[in-house]
């Protein structure tokens, strides 16, 4: 709890208790959680909480960087407490989004393309993940 205050802070954000809660799910919940999967998570402990207090929330923690929001999932946004530059794998059958660790770069190491500032990259696979691939013996899809 004490990381979090921490985290808050030094990006100059007020400490509240929906912000911990959220950041607490992220802790233990590294599977890319969309603000809806937020949401039923924290709204037993806080039943007050509206899902638009978790969305703002969400976006408020995108924009100063704690978290990324991720463009992989066609039916939602999912969201991302791991910041570094990697990359993810979207299982279009059991829907999971994987991180991808990669030693080298698929991007480019330059700061401007044209005249147009990149503040971010967002490089995306998707397809059928293993575990589904042997749920269905070894078929593909």
């Amino acid at each position: 709890m004490k990381e979090n205050i921490e985290k808050l802070r030094g990006r100059g954000l007020k400490v509240t208790p929906q912000r911990l809660a959220i950041l607490e799910i992220f802790k233990r919940d590294r599977t890319h959680p969309s603000a809806e999967k937020i949401y039923k998570k924290i709204s037993g402990k806080y039943p007050g909480m509206s899902f638009a207090t978790v969305y703002n929330t969400l976006s408020k923690l995108v924009e100063t960087g704690e978290i990324q929001e991720l463009d992989i999932d066609p039916d939602k946004k999912r969201f991302d407490p791991y910041t570094p530059m990697h990359y993810h794998f979207y299982c279009k059958r059991c829907k999971k989004v994987y991180d991808i660790d990669y030693g080298g770069s698929f991007a480019p190491d330059i700061k401007k393309i044209r005249g147009h500032q990149i503040d971010s990259i967002q490089l995306n696979f998707k397809g059928v993940c293993e575990d589904c691939i042997h749920q269905r013996g070894g078929r593909r899809p």
